[in-house]
């Protein structure tokens, strides 16, 4: 199932590009761009233990670069334009990740979030960004080849497929990633970091890799957020959009990398839910209630999220088939108290139990011995005895 889930995932994806409806196109867009900025996240919290609030940053650095640079005339040329996106935010990644990868544990949460907010604050209470008002970006880039354009970003559709093509590589880029050495040293270094350094590793250029690689992928989410909407505002870096894809990670499930994408779904679809006028009405402003309790709900029922959904339904059943009284699986009649049995010691090996046996013994041959060398010592030694 889990290796079924990418193809799955993609080819639902695309069919929604012919469903006809501006919405739902645009929603799709929507989670799929979302789904990239959290499989980006994954990469640090999933793969190297890494927990970060201020990974909105990076996104915000993405769209405000894809903004900035581009002509208000004409259309700028996507192959220079996403690379400094991505560049920008590696760039700050590796400022900044070098010096919250010194610190560890809720240190290392509260220095991401306050590099996230100092990035805010300066598109904020600058100009350089347009302030609070935001930033915006006229015409998409294009791809052209000497006068040959092989896709036009400005039809809705060529959009589309190129936000699910990035989508793709990006899904595919760290699935491999996973399955390499490198994948391995990060699986160890979230495990037990300090086992990894008595094991020769320098376990923080890995991490310093995982939050570069992260914060790339992070601005390619944004750079397409700012491509979609064609306006970007300092919201975009705020410690709140950190939150949001931090709770779509845990919503899915941190280890696995679809478990990320289906947070995503999730969470976009239960705000989107919670805000229909048509179904709630006017309660539809206090939308943040009841998505709140919706999300405790299934954090507290879905401890390894909704991708741990089917192991944990194996896992019921198979209690069931053994008849094991799981509190979590039915409630069980009181059993009534058995009279004790005397415990076996486990024998390990033949060796271990000559061991038990040879000591056992020696001890139980120990008053006798004493006895005998008490009396000896009563007497004299004749000759040809040793003296005791």
């Amino acid at each position: 199932m889990q290796k079924l889930l990418p193809v799955v995932t993609l080819l639902a994806l695309a069919a929604f590009a012919w469903s006809g409806s501006d919405y739902y196109t645009g929603l799709a867009i929507k989670v799929m761009i979302y789904a990239i900025f959290a499989l980006s996240l994954q990469l640090l919290v999933g793969g190297a233990g890494l927990v970060s609030l201020g990974h909105a940053a990076f996104f915000g650095i993405g769209a405000y670069v894809a903004a900035l640079l581009s002509p208000e005339s004409e259309a700028a040329s996507l192959w220079w334009l996403l690379p400094a996106a991505l560049l920008a935010a590696a760039a700050y990644a590796v400022v900044t990740g070098a010096l919250a990868l010194r610190t560890r544990g809720v240190y290392f949460i509260m220095v991401t979030l306050a590099f996230a907010q100092m990035a805010y604050y300066v598109f904020h209470d600058t100009k350089v960004g347009g302030g609070s008002d935001g930033i915006y970006l006229y015409f998409r880039p294009e791809l052209a080849l000497g006068g040959w354009t092989p896709f036009d970003l400005s039809n809705a559709t060529t959009f589309y497929f190129f936000v699910l093509a990035c989508l793709a590589l990006t899904w595919g880029f760290l699935a491999l990633l996973r399955r390499s050495p490198f994948g391995a040293a990060l699986a160890g270094i979230r495990i037990n970091e300090q086992r990894m350094r008595a094991a020769g590793y320098s376990t923080y250029p890995y991490k310093l890799t995982a939050y570069v690689v992260g914060a790339t992928l992070a601005s390619l989410a944004g750079f397409l957020f700012a491509l979609k909407d064609g306006f970007v505002t300092p919201e975009l870096l705020a410690w709140e959009q950190s939150g949001l894809v931090l709770l779509m990670v845990i919503l899915g499930g941190m280890a696995s990398l679809g478990g990320a994408v289906i947070g995503t779904v999730t969470l976009v679809l239960m705000q989107e839910l919670f805000q229909s006028q048509a179904l709630f009405g006017d309660y539809a402003r206090h939308w943040h209630l009841p998505l709140g309790v919706a999300i405790i709900a299934l954090v507290a029922l879905l401890p390894n999220g909704i991708a741990g959904l089917p192991a944990q339904w194996r896992q019921r059943r198979a209690a069931r088939g053994a008849g094991l009284p799981a509190a979590a699986v039915a409630p069980v009649a009181p059993v009534a108290p058995v009279a004790p049995v005397a415990p076996v010691a486990p024998v390990a090996s033949a060796a271990s139990a000559a061991s038990a046996a040879a000591a056992t013994s020696a001890t139980s041959a120990a008053p006798s011995t004493r006895a005998q060398a008490r009396a000896t010592a009563a007497r004299l030694p004749i000759q040809g005895e040793p003296h005791v």
